[in-house]
């Protein structure tokens, strides 16, 4: 069963269709620098050949909320879309730390340092959203990761066997963990992401190390 809502009402939805949207995140200021990145860092991803990546000023980090969105970054010679994968703990609010390919698309690597202002965009996703259990997740003890998002994630929500969802907290590495565990399964999730859109995915089961496929993506804000 796939629930899709916004606004405050449910109903079920296609995939990518129009729906009403929470506000934006307000546009930020700051300066760029650039690092050595190969797609792994704080928010625990494995490496990959996309390189266009940043890592996120420890305070707009705020306990892994940026993982996996896109940001649009306008430097001074042009702007490019980047998925955010790391922390920088030295980095100043409004601050991206940028992969070295990234940063060559606004300015030549020797500038060292830019000012930039940047914006969450919907990321290009193929397919729906995706749980990734952590490594010895189990029944009394559980790891769950968000991936494939169009939208930053706000919550995730599981369903007791009474029938009521419970919040489950967000770790700084980016996985939802409880440490009194969900049970054997298999769970209903619910996921909000920041523009307000609510997926409700059933029948997920529980997996050591491994990714589940959820019913569908969120959808495209007007």
């Amino acid at each position: 069963m796939l629930l899709v809502a916004c606004g405050g009402s449910s109903e079920t939805k296609p995939d990518r269709v129009l729906a009403p949207c929470s506000a934006p995140h307000p546009v930020r200021t700051g300066q760029a620098t650039h690092y050595d990145a190969d797609g792994t860092g704080k928010c625990s991803f494995e490496a990959s050949d996309d390189l266009l990546v940043a890592a996120m000023n420890s305070t707009d980090y705020e306990r892994a909320a940026w993982c996996g969105a896109c940001l649009i970054v306008t430097g001074p010679d042009d702007e490019i879309i980047v998925r955010v994968v790391d922390k920088c703990p030295g980095c100043k609010p409004g601050d991206l730390d940028l992969s070295h390919e990234a940063f060559a698309m606004l300015a030549p690597l020797s500038a060292g340092r830019i000012p930039i202002t940047w914006l969450s965009v919907p990321c290009e996703v193929a397919g729906p959203i995706a749980y990734r259990f952590k490594a010895r997740s189990n029944a009394y003890w559980t790891g769950i990761q968000l991936r494939n998002h169009r939208y930053p994630i706000a919550s995730l929500e599981a369903r007791d066997p009474a029938g009521n969802y419970r919040g489950i907290t967000r770790a700084d590495y980016n996985y939802f963990v409880t440490t009194k565990g969900l049970g054997p399964g298999p769970y209903t999730f619910r996921v909000t992401d920041t523009r307000g859109h609510i997926l409700e995915d059933t029948g997920v089961v529980l997996g050591d190390a491994v990714a589940r496929t959820g019913a569908a993506q969120f959808p495209f804000c007007p």
